[in-house]
């Protein structure tokens, strides 16, 4: 599968609500991609929404949230790009029945997606949120070769990410209580689940670091329990600042009859990236099997967001019951997020005495 394949037949308007990095660098290249029609912007900061407006070709730029509400075409899908904090407030403005695509998290804690959670069904909205690594087109082919058998039954998925990240380019982060999973390893937690569904508990703890103490936490190790079969581990160290020689974030897929091998090219000198590689192996009618590259179009960073859009106008047209990435399913991310920060605090098991 291509991303190309996760368009929707029936493309809808869109109106943007904040004009962040994350819309500039992400959410409005992906919809020049897909040739979705972004009809208003609103921020703020009406100088930036001006600029990015400006930029991509965007008609109206709206001097308040009101009035984009008010102003929005009917069927328009409200795409919500604000910090967690700034959610809930948000979608109690939206229409009942609207449809809406949320950016990550689903608010600052479980008990906001809670929240967040009541108010689409109390609101009817047709919502998702914004975790759209699961659509990245270098997962699109990994999950390909896993559909068709080739490395057998997926038992092991190993993320392991050690390079430096410029959080600084984020303010509100350094306001935050909760920083890396929260922001960053979410989007690891929720890769795990849509391969192996909720796992039974989380093992985590996530930590600081002198380089950046200003923020909450920028390490994090992550074990997310399904069992005795099942391994699922999350590695991350955001601040490996030694250059790139020995920084690598990737992602291994391991079945019983051979293994997908992902490079994540976009966190390797981010924002500018380097390539992605993608490479699998198969025991499969192999005596001497040896590694074979995917060539993959496209990347995480812009063209994972047009699966997220992409399943919320789905489901507003009718093509599908509600999106993959609906706040239904996505509220047991949450979960997991929390569960994960509650075992960070409570410690591992004391030692015997």
């Amino acid at each position: 599968m291509k991303y190309q394949d996760l368009l929707p037949k029936n493309k809808l308007p869109i109106v943007i609500i904040g004009a962040g990095s994350i819309v500039n660098d992400a959410h409005l290249p992906a919809y020049k991609i897909a040739s979705f029609d972004v009809v208003g912007i609103f921020d703020i900061n009406n100088e930036r929404a001006k600029t990015i407006a400006g930029k991509f070709g965007i008609p109206t730029v709206y001097e308040s949230l009101e009035q984009l509400v008010k102003q929005a075409p009917r069927n328009a899908v409200f795409d919500i790009a604000l910090p967690a904090s700034e959610i809930i407030s948000s979608l109690l403005k939206l229409p009942d029945g609207s449809p809406v695509l949320i950016q990550k998290p689903m608010g600052n804690n479980f008990t906001e997606a809670k929240e967040i959670l009541q108010i689409a069904r109390s609101k009817k909205l047709l919502a998702g949120i914004n975790f759209q690594l699961r659509y990245a087109p270098f997962i699109l082919a990994a999950r390909d070769v896993i559909d068709k058998g080739l490395i057998g039954e997926l038992c092991d998925i190993e993320i392991n990410v050690n390079i430096y990240h410029p959080f600084h380019l984020w303010d509100f982060l350094f306001k935050s209580e909760r920083v890396e999973i929260l922001y960053h390893s979410i989007h690891y937690i929720d890769l795990v689940r849509s391969f192996f569904g909720n796992p039974e508990g989380m093992y985590a703890k996530t930590v600081k670091h002198t380089m950046m103490p200003a923020l909450a936490s920028v390490r994090s190790s992550i074990i997310m329990n399904y069992g005795d079969w099942i391994r699922a581990i999350i590695l991350t160290n955001h601040c490996h600042d030694f250059n790139q020689k020995h920084q690598h974030a990737y992602i291994k897929l391991e079945g019983t009859n051979g293994a997908v091998r992902i490079n994540m090219g976009l966190l390797m000198d981010y924002p500018a990236g380097t390539r992605d590689v993608v490479e699998f192996i198969s025991n499969k009618g192999n005596s001497k099997p040896e590694w074979q590259s995917l060539e993959v179009e496209g990347t995480w960073f812009p063209e994972a967001f047009i699966g997220t859009m992409s399943q919320v106008m789905k489901a507003a047209s009718g093509e599908i019951e509600r999106p993959d990435n609906s706040v239904e399913d996505c509220i047991y991310t949450m979960a997991c997020v929390e569960a994960a920060y509650e075992s960070s605090e409570k410690g591992g098991t004391k030692l015997p005495g």
